[in-house]
């Protein structure tokens, strides 16, 4: 497959960090807020769970309950992971009830590699979570390739109740999942076009490659109701979506490609943002970004009828007003009809990520993400990558942000308000020292909660 390397302009990477060093970045008033109501970013607990091997966390969603569920995978047999029988990675589901105590933990999946990545509640209760199954044994059944989509449905105790793949021949990847306004699922994810032949697409078919978004609708019981890819010739990753007022969606991620489906290629990877209708038709399609590398990774519903899309990005141009280093988490705001509203970025002189964005009861957002800058809009760091959650206000204006890890390398990767206004965010780490006083293995669950 064809690959791209973009080039780092020197100039500005130096110039960029003089600015910050002296303070003189030309929006860091626009992008400092006054303290307001809700979680004040107070550091209440920080935890980590797994065993001698790796684990890690993919998503968190607020439950029902008043407590919540964390997704990831596992690959240790001991420590906190009691009910594997091999090394190899499965699914794993902790929950959580209000008072933040842990309820049940269960993993799941095959004899081989099984990662989850996303996880929904269901209107009865349950969960259902999305991930990516090599396997084709125990609780994984018709495979049918190298890697499928993989999603299973569990009760509220995570009794498995049913599960399916999707896939062809090659590596197939699912990402996000979200329940529809029929109570049914919208699962996407990555589709080798390549190896499929051209199969899992409902519409006419195109001529594609490589790995394009893959978009296929559920009924409630995880019966495929339509399938649709959408893409080009090189890489197109989707990583979030969300259902619109008109029961169409919005899918955002990253494509480097610039032709079949996408007509405005920036540059290099961009920011490529499709809007559906409920059958999966595109409704339209635009890239954002500049000419370097830029990665959407979440999307969220403003308060005003909008759409908030979170990322990074290491370009310094076209829709890129401001770089502060390596790379930085990049913010837009778009209207429903794809056009470009406002965009900020957020970091310091290194690698600045954001992973995911959820709007909080008081019509904020929270990202989760990684920073590797110790100036700019970054006031701490205890070595390499550190865990970072910052809270914006409407306007993206910051009202705080925190840094959380050790001398290792720290990562959030989901976020989510928990009904009583805390906030928990979720990842993974390395370190045992500073903010995480115990690491277990190799790579460790993360979780923090913050008041």
């Amino acid at each position: 497959m064809l690959k791209r390397t973009p080039s780092l302009n020197i100039w500005f990477l130096i110039t960029c960090s003089t600015l910050l060093l002296s303070g003189c970045s030309k929006d860091d008033t626009a992008n400092t807020a006054p303290q307001n109501n809700g979680p004040k970013g107070i550091v209440d607990a920080v935890q980590t769970f797994g065993g001698t091997l790796n684990e890690s966390a993919n998503a968190v969603i607020a439950t029902q309950d008043g407590g919540f569920a964390v997704l990831g995978h596992t690959q240790s047999m001991d420590g906190d992971i009691t009910d594997k029988t091999n090394e190899s990675f499965d699914f794993w589901v902790l929950k959580f009830n209000s008072d933040k105590t842990l309820q049940w933990s269960k993993t799941y999946g095959g004899s081989e590699n099984d990662r989850g990545h996303a996880i929904v509640q269901t209107q009865d209760g349950g969960l259902a979570v999305l991930g990516f199954s090599d396997s084709n044994d125990q609780d994984v059944s018709n495979n049918n390739g190298l890697k499928d989509y993989w999603l299973a449905k569990l009760s509220a105790n995570g009794t498995l109740q049913w599960q399916k793949s999707f896939g062809y021949a090659g590596i197939d990847t699912g990402y996000a999942i979200i329940t529809t306004a029929d109570q049914g699922f919208l699962i996407t994810g990555v589709l080798d076009v390549t190896a499929s032949g051209g199969e899992g697409n409902s519409r006419t078919n195109a001529k594609h490659a490589g790995g394009d978004y893959w978009a296929i609708k559920l009924n409630a019981s995880g019966d495929k109701e339509w399938s649709q890819y959408y893409g080009g010739f090189f890489t197109d990753t989707p990583y979030g979506v969300v259902q619109t007022e008109d029961h169409g969606f919005i899918m955002v991620g990253s494509s480097d490609s610039e032709d079949v489906d996408i007509s405005n290629n920036i540059g290099s990877y961009d920011f490529w943002v499709v809007r559906t209708s409920a059958s999966g038709d595109i409704v339209w399609e635009k890239n954002f970004g500049g000419t370097e590398i830029d990665e959407a990774r979440s999307i969220t519903p403003s308060n005003d009828g909008n759409y908030m899309i979170v990322g990074d990005t290491r370009s310094s141009d076209v829709n890129v007003s401001n770089n502060y280093g390596l790379a930085d988490l990049w913010l837009i705001k778009i209207t429903p009809e794809g056009e470009l509203l406002w965009e900020k970025s957020y970091g310091g002189s290194g690698f600045d990520v954001g992973r995911s964005i959820k709007k909080t009861q008081e019509n904020h957002f929270i990202i989760a993400g990684s920073s590797r800058s110790l100036n700019g809009h970054l006031t701490n760091n205890y070595g390499q990558n550190d865990a970072w959650v910052i809270k914006i206000n409407s306007q993206g204006a910051i009202a705080w942000q925190k840094t959380i890890g050790g001398s290792q390398i720290d990562f959030f990767y989901d976020i989510a308000q928990l009904n009583d206004g805390s906030i928990v965010a979720v990842g993974e780490s390395n370190s045992d020292d500073f903010d995480v006083l115990e690491n277990k293995g190799f790579t460790d669950l993360l979780m923090v909660t913050l008041k």
